[in-house]
């Protein structure tokens, strides 16, 4: 029988949603966080599909609040607290805690290489200072450096740090993690690599935290339901639905292109503006309506193949 944690579920890693005048669209948080309540999907605010490293702290502030007044006060609240200056990271996981958030999450920081003495250090600096539940995040692709996991094991005995989430595209750390972790009831595994989210999901991952689930959380839903249920065909469906609209936005792609690509689909879809803090841009209006084109059709094929008796 499956462990039951306090941390689990689909987190979605929330785009910041922008107005033309480079400030927090509030209605826009409202239609987001909607969208993800109705497919069970939890907010994890100001991660790298977040933007939070072109983000403000006054945007962040204001985000942290409206995130705490907007959420469902039966779910989890994530927030991003990575900063390569320490006290801001401490300042910003206050600000969290005392608006309600029941989890933050630190990435590295990302200007010097560390040694692994080092980042154990940062960590366990950072949890006895801020007092509350941390997520060490992994993500070589804006850091340059990979969290080993037997430094992350050592560290998830520390009182406060309750979970990992990885993003590294690795197989053998995946199934690693997954038998490090899936037995711990006080530390949880959160994978950021959709391509491999229902093989998690199957072998004991406790969930999920894909950029994909901006735009279509129900994905996820429904993948994890299928999971639940041993239905192997229905989450190898959902499974391939999420790849191909992550390689939709993704591929051929850097990373702040993929977000101004994501926020595009997003905007067609009635969820934000298509806005991007500097240094990121928004696409070009061509590039736009290829790539909605592009989603439309992709769709249509979805609808046509739950119609199809092989799906009902």
């Amino acid at each position: 029988m499956k462990i039951q944690k306090k941390y689990k579920g689909t987190i979605v890693p929330v785009i910041t949603p922008l107005t033309a005048r480079h400030q927090l669209d509030e209605g826009a948080v409202e239609r987001i966080f909607a969208n993800l309540e109705k497919n069970q999907a939890l907010p994890f605010i100001l991660g790298t599909t977040g933007e939070s490293a072109s983000i403000s702290a006054d945007i962040k502030q204001a985000y942290i609040k409206k995130a705490a007044a907007t959420r469902n006060p039966a779910s989890h609240l994530y927030v991003g607290i990575s900063s390569n200056v320490f006290s801001v990271s401490v300042e910003l996981a206050k600000r969290a805690f005392d608006a309600g958030a029941d989890a933050v999450a630190a990435t590295l920081p990302t200007y010097y290489h560390l040694s692994e003495e080092q980042m154990k250090t940062y960590f366990i600096q950072l949890a006895d200072v801020i007092q509350g539940p941390l997520i060490i995040y992994n993500i070589p692709a804006t850091t340059h450096m990979s969290i080993p996991l037997e430094l992350i094991d050592e560290l998830s005995h520390h009182e406060h740090i309750v979970g990992t989430k990885d993003s590294e595209r690795s197989e053998s750390r995946l199934d690693r993690s997954l038998q490090l972790w899936s037995g711990r009831a006080d530390f949880s595994h959160f994978l950021g690599w959709a391509a491999r989210s229902a093989h998690a999901l199957f072998n004991g991952g406790d969930g999920l935290i894909p950029s994909t689930g901006n735009l279509a959380p129900e994905i996820y839903c429904e993948m994890a339901k299928a999971v639940n249920a041993g239905d192997t065909k229905k989450a190898d469906h959902y499974q391939h639905l999420s790849d191909a609209v992550g390689n939709l936005y993704q591929s051929g792609r850097t990373l702040g292109e993929s977000l101004a690509a994501l926020k595009t689909l997003m905007h067609d879809q009635g969820l934000c503006e298509h806005h991007m803090m500097p240094p990121l841009t928004a696409m070009h209006e061509q590039d736009e309506k290829n790539i909605i084109l592009a989603y439309h059709k992709l769709l249509q094929q979805e609808r046509s193949s739950l119609n199809q008796p092989s799906h009902v």
